[in-house]
C-alpha cells in the first residue's frame, strides 16, 4: 500500500459546502503547485432524481459498490456547484450514464441545458448500446458535445458491439475524449477488464479514451495500453486514497510508468458520490511522491490542455 495514514472523517451531509477549512486545505494544495485552479474531468451532475437513484444504490452497497460508501457531498445541486467551485476547480464535467436502453438522449439534453446554465463544465453526453446509439451521438456532438462517458460496468454492454461501430468512429473523427469505466473495480462485470478495450483501440486506434480510475484493479494493464496509443489517457478517480488502497494498491512497481505518462494522467474525483473528503484526494496524489511538476500537470495542465482552455 502506498498510504496507511486514515482517510479524513467524513463531516455530516451537506457540511463540506459550509467547512472552511477544508477549502483553505484545498487552496493550500493548489498554492503549492502555484496553481490558481483545477481541472476535474470526473464529477458527476445529473437530473436530480437519477442521482438520488444512484445515492440509494451507494447507500445500499449494490452488487457493483460492494462495500460501505457513505457519499460525503450529498446536496442540491447548487450546493454542490458551490463546493466545488469554493476548491477552486475552474472546469469540471457532468458525467452520467444510461443503465438501459432509451435512456440516453434524455440524458444528453439534460446534459446540454445544463451545460448552457453552467458555463464551467465542459459539456458531456453519453451513450448506451443501442440501435439509436450514433444517432444520439451525432445529436450530442451537434449540441456542442466536448467530453462523453462510457460506463461499460453499469451498462453492462460490450464496447465492441456492432451497434456501437458508428459511435467510436464519429468519437474518433470529432476527436473528442471519452471518459471510459472500463476497469473491473470496485466490482467485475461481463465486459470490463483490459481485454475488450484493446479489442477497441485495435479496431479504432485514433480515440481518445481517458480510462477512469487509471483501470482499477487492472491498472498496469490499462498503462500497457496507453503505452502503445498516443489516444488513452488515466484520470486519477480515487487512485491512491486509503479507502481504494485497502482492496486495490496501486503496485509501487509501476510508479515510474505513471510518472513517464504525466502528460496523459488527468485529475479525477468522482466528486460528489465520493466517501472522504475532496482534499483526501488531492493529498493521497501528493503522497505517491511523483512530484510537483507531475501532480502541476495532473490538477490542472493536461486537463486545459485536452479542452483547450
Amino acid at each position: 500500500m502506498l498510504n496507511d495514514t486514515p482517510a479524513t472523517t467524513p463531516p455530516p451531509a451537506g457540511a463540506p459546502a459550509t467547512a472552511p477549512d477544508e477549502r483553505a486545505r484545498v487552496a493550500r494544495f493548489r498554492a503549492s503547485l502555484g496553481l490558481d485552479a483545477l481541472v476535474d474531468v470526473h464529477t458527476h451532475f445529473m437530473p436530480q432524481r437519477v442521482l438520488s437513484k444512484v445515492w440509494a444504490y451507494f447507500d445500499a452497497a449494490g452488487p457493483l459498490v460492494g462495500r460501505r460508501w457513505p457519499i460525503t457531498y450529498r446536496a442540491d445541486e447548487e450546493r454542490r456547484l458551490e463546493v466545488l467551485r469554493g476548491f477552486g476547480v475552474r472546469a469540471f464535467t457532468s458525467l452520467l450514464y444510461p443503465h438501459r436502453p432509451g435512456m440516453a438522449r434524455w440524458l444528453n439534453d439534460w446534459a446540454a441545458d445544463f451545460a448552457a446554465r453552467t458555463p464551467d463544465c465542459l459539456h458531456t453526453a453519453t451513450f448506451f448500446a443501442e440501435p439509436e446509439a450514433a444517432a444520439d451521438v451525432r445529436r450530442a456532438l451537434a449540441q456542442g458535445a466536448r467530453v462523453f462517458k462510457c460506463h461499460v460496468q453499469v451498462g453492462g454492454f460490450d464496447p465492441n458491439d456492432p451497434l456501437l461501430d458508428e459511435v467510436w468512429g464519429l468519437l474518433a473523427d470529432a476527436g473528442v475524449p471519452v471518459v471510459t469505466h472500463c476497469g473491473s473495480g470496485p466490482a467485475p462485470a461481463a465486459f470490463t477488464g483490459p481485454g475488450p478495450i484493446a479489442a477497441l483501440l485495435a479496431r479504432h486506434p485514433r480515440l481518445r479514451l481517458v480510462v477512469a480510475h487509471l483501470g482499477m484493479p487492472e491498472y498496469e494493464d490499462f498503462l500497457d495500453l496507453a503505452e502503445r496509443h498516443a489516444g488513452v489517457m488515466l484520470d486519477t478517480t480515487m487512485a491512491f486514497t486509503p479507502f481504494t488502497e485497502s482492496e486495490a494498491p496501486f503496485p509501487r512497481r509501476a510508479l515510474p510508468r505513471l510518472a513517464a505518462l504525466g502528460d496523459r494522467v488527468l485529475l479525477g474525483t468522482d466528486f460528489p458520490n465520493i466517501p472522504y473528503a475532496y482534499g483526501d484526494a488531492l493529498t493521497a496524489l501528493e503522497r505517491t511522491g511523483l512530484g510537483t511538476a507531475w501532480l502541476r500537470a495532473v490538477c490542472h495542465d493536461n486537463g486545459a490542455r485536452v479542452f483547450g482552455l
